[in-house]
């Protein structure tokens, strides 16, 4: 399988991100991966790789729920005004403890999300991405 460039995480929790991103790492998904604690950061990067560099965007994203300020069906909001051209590129994941089966099937109706994953991200996680998203 090959590997992706870029993943990005947002997930206010600093410890899920750094077993993600072990994870990740380990089971040689992508080459580089980039966390964010607060969702506008993570935005504001998105915004300024369109501009700036395009090829910065990640090919991937995982994105939690629940998080302070801007949460991730705020960020969706946001992320569906950025260009097509590079979010089409771009497969985004729910990775939630968030258990209300509300938030899992609206993820799922959602057509900016692929797919809703629950927390800790696994090999099994990413096998599944990998068979079903990556071909």
């Amino acid at each position: 399988m090959s590997t992706l460039n870029k993943v990005m995480l947002i997930d206010d929790d600093q410890i899920n991100n750094f077993v993600c991103e072990t994870i990740i790492k380990s089971e040689n998904f992508a080459k580089q991966v980039i966390s964010f604690e607060w969702a506008e950061d993570a935005l504001n990067y998105l915004k300024e790789a369109r501009s700036a560099a395009p090829q910065d965007f990640p090919e991937l994203i995982f994105l939690d729920i629940n998080m302070p300020g801007m949460d991730g069906w705020q960020f969706i909001e946001e992320y569906r005004k950025l260009p097509e051209s590079l979010t089409q590129r771009c497969c985004l994941f729910m990775l939630s403890s968030a258990v209300d089966r509300k938030d899992i099937i609206t993820a799922k109706n959602m057509l900016e999300v692929k797919d809703f994953f629950s927390k800790p991200l696994s090999s099994e996680i990413l096998n599944i991405i990998r068979e079903d998203y990556m071909r």
